[in-house]
């Protein structure tokens, strides 16, 4: 199989169940994004400041992301191939590690500036892609029929990782500085 096809060379392209559609499509744009933040997720599990729980929870991450992403480029009620879904233990999976970090950590009380560590700053940049996925994941399912929990554990991976942020920056000593509104 080549990695060019040529088919797409008119700006269309395929969703799973055949349909073309332009490569600025809702769906396209949609899971994309996912894509893009996977590549950032990846990159952060390649940091040093990463010990091995944690890349295994990140490859678990990645893995439901290709699935968030096989979901969102799927346009067919009756598709012809078996899709992956997310399911209410992969959320529940998500909210356990927020819950394990978070008992970690000292209560929040004020937004946090990003930054610090090149780890906690990836951590940062995944989360505002995981808000952008979620903004577009919604607007597929305004739009066409997307499984609700789709958009649950990309809402979710956001507050993951803004609490993998600071429970890393936690373990490296690294200072959070709180955001101070000049008001």
């Amino acid at each position: 199989m080549k990695i060019y096809t040529k088919t797409g060379d008119k700006g269309a392209t395929s969703l799973i169940g055949g349909k073309r559609v332009p490569k600025n499509h809702p769906r396209i744009d949609a899971y994309g994004t996912v894509d893009e933040l996977m590549a950032f997720v990846a990159l952060l599990r390649d940091q040093e400041a990463v010990d091995g729980y944690w890349r295994v929870v990140l490859a678990e991450v990645l893995d439901r992301l290709m699935s968030c992403a096989s979901v969102l480029a799927a346009d067919c009620s009756d598709c012809k191939v078996k899709l992956p879904a997310i399911s209410d233990a992969d959320i529940e999976f998500l909210e356990q590690q927020i819950d394990e970090m978070d008992s970690q950590l000292e209560p929040l009380i004020s937004f946090v500036l990003p930054g610090g560590h090149q780890a906690v700053s990836l951590c940062h940049v995944a989360r505002t892609i995981c808000r952008r996925a979620e903004r577009l994941a919604i607007s597929v399912a305004e739009s066409s029929p997307l499984p609700e929990n789709v958009v649950k554990y990309i809402n979710r991976l956001s507050d993951f990782f803004f609490t993998l942020s600071r429970l890393l920056a936690k373990n490296l000593k690294i200072e959070q500085i709180p955001w101070e509104p000049r008001v």
